[in-house]
């Protein structure tokens, strides 16, 4: 035991208890090595196919076309992930149903309105003494 600035006792390695007692619960609740006992489960190497799949491809059509506005990134991404679909609609239903700038704009501006920073952070002529 270590004793504190206050004289309060407190364990000296308290992380690693703390991971000791994890380690413990893992261990009494089976869930520790549960790949142990479901041997005959195919379970994938990677752990998230986002990242190597659908967000990569976007990530790389987004640097493709740098210097896109706001909206005009939205709606390259709405457009990508509508054209990947499995079942894609004919270009006039698409057309459709797909936002348009002012939309987009316009969604943007209320939720910048609905979060706006201004109530937190102080702005010029507070007087913050």
């Amino acid at each position: 035991m270590t004793v504190d600035e206050n004289g309060n006792q407190r364990a000296t390695h308290e992380r690693l208890l703390k991971a000791e007692a994890g380690l413990l619960r893992l261990i009494r609740d089976e869930t520790l090595f549960t790949y142990l006992t479901f041997v005959d489960i195919t379970v994938p190497t990677t752990n998230n196919r986002l990242e190597g799949g659908v967000n990569a491809q976007l990530r790389g059509m987004l640097r493709d076309h740098r210097g896109l506005s706001l909206e005009r990134r939205l709606k390259a991404v709405y457009w990508w992930c509508y054209e990947h679909s499995p079942r894609p609609l004919p270009v006039a239903e698409i057309l459709k149903c797909m936002p348009t700038d002012k939309t987009i704009a316009a969604t943007y501006r209320r939720i910048m309105r609905n979060n706006r920073p201004d109530n937190i952070l102080p702005q010029w002529g507070d007087a913050i003494v």
